[in-house]
């Protein structure tokens, strides 16, 4: 799907604005600049996207008109998305959604705190859900009025469901059985801190999550024969001094696992922290802006050399330049004019 070295992405984004829908682009890595922004499918409120393993599909969260759901697209040699179909229900859209294994994709209601588990054809459509799980309970939090799903992935080792509730306050653990979604274990994180999303390290039984009401990153040590989690460590993702809102956004890791990187919405920054070899525990390092307004998500280029935020209110994206060894950004390109951008995808294969 790339060539000559660049790198093929997408955009979602919320369309209450300008957006049209679906975005891509070419990241040139040579010249160190983001190129050939278009539109690649018109759709509503397509705000998060996930792409097959095979990367010939892309799954998006959708919206028309009263309901909510996935569409399914192929993937074109230009970056075009052809549609392939949707499955919606009446209601609210999801503001999640991952692919997993065997032809299976999650998604995540906020507004129904519900986590969903679909199959997907042989030619990437997406089929009805087979299970939905809703979540019930509040927090101290105003904002935990009632349960609010907000992520949701397979573990590394395939054999568990972990969903991060941010209006309970719990991760919860299921496991599938005949295509049936089943509760298996939960951690409560401290009350009215809000888990909004979750990463693991790519070879220790470790996850990362972060939350949006504490701004803090929770290390997490994950027990993979009864999926249950324990709590190593919390650290804040704001300075000290800072007393403004803050909401905290999207968490990832490098893929070998040295460096986390958290979003702040308020503060408006990156947070990038350095993961100590011996306790997977974190260490602070530096706060780099967002160059924006209310970084939504970000993510690593394939070659982790590069950095994309996703800034939702300034209608902006920022590229920056990676350092392998320390893990700290440098600015390349601001200003780079995408209507509401929510979240950035990659193609892998280059």
């Amino acid at each position: 799907m790339n060539n000559k070295n660049k790198f093929l992405g997408f955009i979602g984004t919320y369309t209450k604005g300008e957006s049209k829908g679906i975005y891509s682009f070419t990241l040139n890595p040579q010249t160190k600049t983001i190129e050939n922004l278009d539109v690649a499918a018109e759709l509503e409120n397509p705000t998060y996207l996930a792409i097959s393993t095979n990367e010939k599909f892309l799954y998006s969260v959708a919206k028309d008109g009263s309901s909510g759901g996935i569409a399914s697209y192929s993937i074109s040699e230009n970056g075009i998305l052809e549609f392939i179909n949707h499955t919606l229900t009446e209601g609210a859209p999801p503001c999640h959604v991952s692919v997993g294994p065997d032809q299976s994709l999650l998604s995540t209601n906020y507004h129904k705190g519900t986590v969903d588990y679909y199959h997907l054809t042989d030619n990437g459509g997406v089929q009805a859900a087979s299970s939905v799980k809703e979540h019930h309970g509040s927090g101290p939090d105003p904002r935990q009025e009632k349960a609010h799903t907000h992520y949701a992935s397979f573990t590394p080792d395939g054999r568990y469901v972990v969903v991060v509730e941010l209006g309970t306050d719990k991760i919860h653990t299921y496991r599938i059985v005949q295509n049936e979604l089943i509760h298996q274990n939960a951690l409560s994180t401290k009350p009215g801190s809000g888990p909004r999303h979750l990463v693991f390290h790519h070879s220790e039984p470790i996850a990362y999550v972060m939350t949006e009401f504490s701004s803090e990153v929770i290390v997490l040590r994950y027990d993979n024969e009864n999926g249950s989690f324990e709590t190593l460590q919390t650290i804040s993702t704001l300075p000290s001094d800072f007393a403004d809102n803050n909401q905290g956004s999207a968490i990832h890791i490098s893929s070998d696992g040295k460096f986390i990187y958290a979003g702040n919405r308020g503060h408006d920054s990156i947070a990038v922290f350095a993961v100590n070899q011996d306790t997977f525990q974190l260490e602070f390092i530096e706060h780099t802006s967002s160059y924006g307004n209310w970084p939504r998500d970000f993510i690593l280029d394939p070659s982790e050399a590069f950095l994309i935020a996703a800034n939702q209110n300034s209608n902006n994206l920022s590229l920056y330049a990676r350092d392998h060894k320390t893990g700290k950004l440098t600015l390349l390109q601001k200003n780079i004019n995408v209507p509401n951008p929510v979240c950035v995808k990659f193609l892998k294969n280059n």
